[in-house]
């Protein structure tokens, strides 16, 4: 088998996601898209003639992002016609999967060069999408609705929190260690390797630095701030008339939520883009070009639709049941704060050290551009294994639907 490596990774800094409040919130998606595309090609002399494919993540498929959004930002990077693209959703997981599929394709022998990323603009997508009280994943299908209600993420989360005996305090604290790890890597230029500032079309600077963490946060302030999910329990689904807590009670009857989850402790809401250039050895070695990582794993599992965000724990331990590795071989770990829960309970669930994971802080401090998140984490992993001269990281995250997909990295 062919081995797929990992040549270079960029993304944006992430940009409040409120429609003229965020620095990015006036670009198109695909522009921002392509601005990634373009600052990618440029620092790598990427000949785009030569692309076998783009594989792009986006989750909110609508509007300005639909349309094959990877298609269109390829062409508005002005790459060259013959680099096609395709656009998938997999919720929050897309930016893994996209890399996971570009890598496959290499792995496989069918491609010798693919590009792969995410975008999601949720100050664009926040314009078209129902308020929390009564948006679903299941689109409105009752039928669905029958076999696997699923509620909203954020009852998820705190359903997960009650069920597994997570206390508000402890995740609390986990949502302060994150404002204080970013900020630390903020500081100290951790990102700076990934990031491509982003310009206006005029030449003027839009964004060029993390927009969204919020310096300060402290147990004190994060304890002031009211549960946001127990605010919509009773309000009416969409197409069905049912409430939330009615959806809960099809599957867990007897569960009373206790709610935990608040604004600072769950994730934030921004706009992004993120690509990684990916070949096989013998396309590296042709062009001169020295690759940063080998992608040695992928696996991607599927669960609960109901409590939605258990599945990272079982990714993981697929992605290193193919390599016949164990937490044990792995040096740092990246699993996406969608909700203070998920990492607290991958923590927990795997037995793993704190200070391996989510290194830099996560999406509680910094943001979730949806299908934009994973591919970002890929570039930060891979920039702090470089940082701290260690070698082999494990990036995963929960979706919508009940799903997880899992990536394992290896420095080269």
């Amino acid at each position: 088998m062919t081995h797929a490596y990992i040549i270079d990774a960029a993304r944006t800094p992430r940009g409040i996601g409120k429609a003229g409040k965020g620095s990015l919130s006036e670009f198109h998606p695909s522009r921002l898209l392509a601005k990634v595309f373009e600052g990618i090609q440029s620092r790598n002399n990427l000949n785009t003639a030569d692309i076998d494919d783009v594989v792009v993540g986006c989750s909110s498929q609508v509007g300005k992002q639909g349309s094959c959004v990877g298609r269109m930002a390829a062409l508005d990077a002005g790459w060259d016609t013959s680099a096609s693209a395709v656009t998938l959703d997999r919720f929050c997981g897309s930016g893994i999967t996209s890399v996971n599929l570009a890598a496959a394709n290499i792995m496989s022998g069918m491609d010798d060069l693919c590009v792969a990323g995410g975008v999601e603009m949720m100050s664009y997508t926040a314009t078209l999408t129902p308020e929390y009280g009564n948006r679903t994943v299941d689109g409105g299908n009752l039928h669905l609705r029958d076999l696997h209600p699923q509620p909203h993420q954020g009852v998820c989360a705190d359903m997960i929190a009650t069920l597994d005996s997570f206390s508000r305090e402890e995740l609390d604290a986990l949502a302060v260690e994150s404002q204080i790890r970013a900020q630390h890597a903020v500081a100290n230029g951790y990102f700076d390797k990934s990031i491509i500032p982003v310009f206006n079309d005029d030449g003027t600077l839009a964004l060029d630095r993390e927009e969204f963490p919020r310096p300060g946060t402290t147990m004190e302030t994060l304890a002031a701030l009211p549960t946001v999910f127990s605010q919509f329990m009773d309000a009416p689904v969409d197409n069905g008339g049912e409430t939330f807590r009615q959806l809960v009670a099809r599957k867990y009857p007897d569960l009373d939520i206790n709610h935990v989850h608040h604004a600072g402790n769950s994730s934030g809401v921004v706009d992004g883009a993120a690509a990684l250039i990916l070949s096989n050895k013998a396309y590296a070695d042709k062009v001169g070009w020295k690759p940063r990582a080998r992608i040695i794993s992928m696996a991607t599992v599927g669960g609960d639709p109901t409590l939605m965000l258990n599945e990272p724990v079982p990714a993981a331990r697929k992605a290193l049941a193919r390599v016949g590795m164990t937490v044990d071989d792995i040096d740092l770990f990246e699993i996406n704060e969608a909700f203070s829960v998920v990492a607290a309970k991958f923590i927990r669930d795997l037995g793993l050290d704190p200070a391996k994971v989510n290194v830099n802080g996560g999406a509680m401090a910094l943001g979730h551009p949806i299908a934009a998140t994973g591919s970002i984490l890929i570039a930060t992993m891979l920039d702090e294994l470089e940082r701290r001269d260690l070698n082999t990281g494990l990036i995963t995250m929960c979706t919508g639907g009940g799903m997880a997909p899992a990536i394992i990295i290896e420095r080269v």
